[in-house]
């Protein structure tokens, strides 16, 4: 069993993000529980890339010392599996904001759908979704999109290793995406619906995959609690 000085030296963390959390969120809930459990004041929990609260899967989550490695994780390839919905577009690239634009799809073959991912392997260029949490001039991007300001988004280098449509029933596909730090998602959705002349948005996400954790070895938040001793124990 986990002791306070283990979680003091640090611990790496596996949890399996559910929707509509954020991962601060969850990040909180973890540094609350240990507290709570050892009645300590402070310890240091981080997590090593934000999930969207729209998104579930792994998140790798660093308690004290371990938490220096988090840049660490951050730099290792991810792998996501998901749902894009062809035939429109949303403001924020997902389902946090509602259809703008809509397209047809008449012209979409099952061919043309996958030969179309070829289009964004390797290192390609990628204009990062307004609706995010980059800072511009001290600002989240998000924020200037909810009160309507107008904002430039620069374009950044990216890697995509691996990106491959696993399922089409029109209007929705299924994806896997391999890829480096700094990839979003939603952006990608966007620029596939571009590249079909169909328009898209992302409606299902999840990450499989850090490096070498696996989101099949992650626990609920609900288990971690679950598996904290209810009591100190004292010699």
């Amino acid at each position: 069993m986990l002791t306070e000085q283990h979680y003091k030296d640090g611990q790496i963390l596996l949890i399996d993000k559910p929707l509509q959390w954020t991962s601060f969120q969850v990040v909180n809930k973890l540094r609350w529980g240990i507290r709570k459990t050892y009645g300590i004041k402070k310890i240091k929990v981080g997590h090593a890339g934000t999930l969207d609260p729209l998104a579930s899967g792994l998140l790798v989550i660093c308690t004290g010392k371990f938490t220096k490695r988090i840049q660490e994780f951050q730099g290792q390839v991810k792998e996501y599996t998901g749902t894009f919905a062809l035939g429109g577009t949303t403001p924020s690239y997902d389902l946090e904001t509602e259809i703008d634009q809509t397209y047809p799809t008449d012209h979409l073959t099952e061919k043309a759908i996958k030969e179309a991912t070829s289009s964004f392997i390797g290192e390609i260029d990628q204009y990062p979704p307004v609706f995010s949490a980059l800072k511009k001039d001290g600002k989240r991007l998000y924020e200037y999109a909810r009160e309507g300001s107008e904002v430039e988004v620069t374009a950044r280098k990216i890697t995509i290793d691996t990106f491959e449509i696993t399922r089409i029933a029109l209007p929705e596909v299924d994806f896997r995406v391999v890829c480096g730090k700094g990839t979003y998602i939603r952006s990608l959705a966007h620029d596939f619906g571009k590249k079909l002349n169909s328009g898209a948005h992302l409606t299902a996400l999840r990450r499989t995959r850090i490096g070498s954790f696996s989101v099949e070895d992650a626990i609920t938040v609900q288990s971690f609690e679950n598996q904290l001793p209810t009591k100190i124990e004292t010699t």
